[in-house]
């Protein structure tokens, strides 16, 4: 049996120093830990709470194989594993005195841990959403193009971004995984939130990107108010904020979905996105959420 052994610390650097080849070995699969080390790097604990984060590397003959990350009160995020990798954590984990309020991992993965997690626990895993990861192929422009035009959110737009992000996390059934004022300042930080208004100039949609880093941006979120939607607006800001991602240098520009949302999947591989794999996240009944 090869030798495998997970590593846990609080430290971030160290574990981007351990791990960071690893994660930029498949920057699609990997990206919101990418994604959420960064913001954590580039702007502290103030981006997504005020608890210490836990990371972890798990190694096989001295090569990183696997990670994950907890914001707490968040849940576990894990990059993909083997059911076997995915035991030995839990495994770890317990023996820390870990609590693990949900896990959030490619389906598989996400199964196989919560799985681990109620053998050994007694825990009850309780699936919370089905994601599907998508990567932009040929950018596409859907028709009919609403009237409007996109730009670029700046400081005035700064209250209508925290509301819209804030009403977004509410309507997906999130807790908001940063305050959503910080998310408002992050993303008008580096250019990061696009707006499509009407011709009156009125924002009507609102589509983010991510940080480039390791070659791929995210588009996330996609959000417009409720009775604003079905009107081509969403697929708009979505095609702006692609193209924009491509100017950026991305060589990945991916995005999730909600898979219970059939409309949005629709709509975004019209754009040109297509499938990479899908995701799964779990909530662990009568755990503590610290």
């Amino acid at each position: 049996m090869r030798p495998t052994t997970w590593h846990s610390t609080g430290d971030l650097d160290e574990f981007l120093t351990r791990a960071g080849d690893f994660l930029r070995s498949r920057p699609d699969l990997h990206t919101v830990v990418l994604t959420v080390t960064e913001g954590l790097r580039t702007r502290g604990l103030d981006a997504y709470g005020d608890q210490a984060p836990s990371f972890g590397l798990l190694e096989e003959d001295g090569q990183v194989c696997g990670a994950y990350f907890r914001t707490p009160p968040h849940r576990l995020y894990l990059t993909p594993l083997t059911a076997a990798r995915a035991d030995s954590l839990a495994a770890h984990l317990q023996d820390l005195g870990r609590s693990v309020p949900g896990v959030g991992a490619e389906a598989a993965t996400a199964a196989d841990f919560a799985e681990a997690w109620r053998r050994r626990t007694g825990a009850t895993p309780v699936p919370h959403s089905r994601q599907r990861l998508y990567r932009l192929g040929t950018l596409t422009v859907p028709r009919p193009v609403p009237e409007g035009r996109a730009r670029i959110a700046e400081e005035g737009d700064r209250e209508l971004l925290a509301r819209w992000f804030a009403q977004f996390s509410k309507d997906v059934g999130e807790s908001q995984s940063m305050r959503a004022e910080s998310w408002a300042d992050a993303r008008l930080a580096y250019d990061g939130a696009v707006l499509w208004e009407s011709p009156e100039g009125t924002p009507v949609s609102l589509a983010g990107l991510t940080p480039l880093v390791a070659g791929q941006i995210r588009v996330a979120p996609v959000y417009t108010p409720a009775p604003l939607r079905a009107r081509g607006y969403a697929g708009a800001a979505t095609v702006e904020v692609s193209r924009l991602a491509r100017e950026r240098g991305a060589e990945e520009v991916l995005l999730f979905t909600d898979l219970a949302n059939p409309t949005s999947n629709g709509l975004y591989q019209r754009i040109g996105y297509r499938p990479v794999a899908d995701f799964a996240v779990y909530d662990f009944q009568g755990q503590s959420s610290s």
